[in-house]
């Protein structure tokens, strides 16, 4: 099964593809995280990638194609895989059909997570992160011990600027204007099925199982 899973910043999508990879025994590839490695190994493409994000840049569609293209041809992807954050946009939509044509992979499912601005502010607005750990809390839904300090290390807890309203908005905007084509696309070929992110985490895994067991 080779999925790809839609949907703005804070619909949980990588939360359920996590779960779902683990249920199903596939890798789970998260173009973020293939960011991220790239800088922590500091190879030639991870220093482009660092310099471009410190000066406040979106990584080039050439770069996020690359990698996911060297990631989806290795061994552990053979019986399939789920594509978190990829693609976002026509041009890395057009490329993923060549990779896959090349490779003679089919798509299985595109799954969007749809889920209102609203709820998305709400849940990006309270999260508060330490600033010696990284660690995440929410002020809702997983607040620490003691407001304003990390259980683990009693480090100060902050509200990083993606996580305020306005970039939120902004943000959530950005992507529905880049990926609604996307959503038409993949309804052509009769490839999307949509999950309602908004309820609650254990209702939106139960109804992604059977979206992509059922859907058409």
């Amino acid at each position: 099964m080779n999925l790809v899973f839609l949907g703005p910043p804070g619909s949980g999508k990588g939360t359920q593809a996590k779960r779902l990879a683990e249920k199903l025994s596939l890798p789970h590839i998260s173009v973020g995280d293939l960011l991220r490695i790239e800088v922590q190994q500091g190879t030639v493409t991870g220093k482009n990638i660092k310099a471009i994000m410190e000066a406040g840049n979106l990584v080039p569609d050439e770069v996020t194609i690359e990698l996911t293209r060297n990631r989806i041809i290795q061994p552990d992807c053979a019986k399939g895989f789920i594509l978190d954050g990829f693609p976002r946009n026509v041009v890395q939509a057009e490329a993923l059909d060549a990779m896959l044509e090349k490779e003679n992979i089919i798509l299985s499912k595109v799954v969007y997570f749809d889920i209102a601005k609203d709820q998305i502010v709400s849940r990006l607005s309270g999260r508060r992160s330490c600033r010696k750990c990284g660690a995440v809390y929410h002020i809702k839904f997983n607040p620490p011990k003691n407001e304003g300090i990390c259980d683990k290390d009693g480090g100060e807890l902050y509200q990083r600027a993606d996580d305020e309203e306005n970039s939120i908005r902004t943000r959530f905007d950005v992507y529905n204007n880049q990926t609604q084509v996307l959503i038409e696309r993949y309804k052509k070929v009769k490839k999307l099925v949509t999950v309602d992110a908004g309820k609650e985490i254990n209702q939106v895994y139960a109804d992604l199982l059977l979206a992509i067991k059922y859907g058409n």
